[in-house]
């Protein structure tokens, strides 16, 4: 991430809400912070439309719906508004601050590595951000220039297990919601 200026002043929540209303660009919030967020490459845009394809197609009629780029998630415990790049929420939408553009109880959210971003995605947003979220159970990161998917799931309150896949012909299998996506779909047209 890498901060927009505003001189020595730091925003308020409203002031990024409407920055946000009036920007072609999408910005993360932290702490008064506003960060402005990479843009993505046609393989992130094939990746992220494929998984979220794949997601929609085998929810069906369940409870539980895919959300791609452009809705807003917040993680209450720290206070972050970030736009994941695909998220999946089961059950009841817990809308934040009555803004029908902000969630805050995702299952399983997906993240597209991009060379700018792939180590705060590793790192800090999953570890200091995104495992404080309840609801989440599932965390999945996919590289745009390699065959390359890790599956982090949640096995108790304070504990992930990691899956690596790494080859074309595996299959990526969300126990949480009940889908299996091979990564020949995920990675359908991507060019390297």
């Amino acid at each position: 991430m890498s901060a927009i200026p505003k001189s020595q002043e730091m925003f308020t929540l409203d002031e990024y809400f409407a920055l946000e209303a009036s920007s072609d660009e999408r910005h993360e919030y932290y702490r008064g912070e506003v960060f402005a967020m990479s843009s993505g490459s046609a393989n992130h845009n094939r990746i992220t439309g494929n998984v979220y394809l794949a997601l929609r197609n085998a929810l069906g009629n369940r409870p539980c719906e895919a959300f791609v780029t452009d809705m807003r998630l917040l993680v209450k415990r720290r206070q972050l508004y970030t736009y994941p790049d695909v998220m999946v929420v089961c059950g009841q939408l817990e809308f934040a601050y009555q803004r029908s553009d902000l969630i805050a109880n995702p299952t399983v959210i997906f993240e597209v590595l991009s060379p700018s971003t792939e180590n705060y995605d590793r790192g800090k947003k999953f570890n200091y951000f995104y495992r404080t979220i309840e609801s989440l159970q599932e965390y999945v990161l996919i590289d745009q220039e390699r065959i390359l998917v890790e599956h982090l799931r949640r096995s108790d309150e304070r504990n992930w297990q990691l899956a690596v896949l790494d080859d074309i012909s595996d299959t990526l299998t969300l126990p949480s919601v009940d889908v299996s996506i091979p990564l020949a779909e995920i990675y359908h047209r991507v060019e390297w």
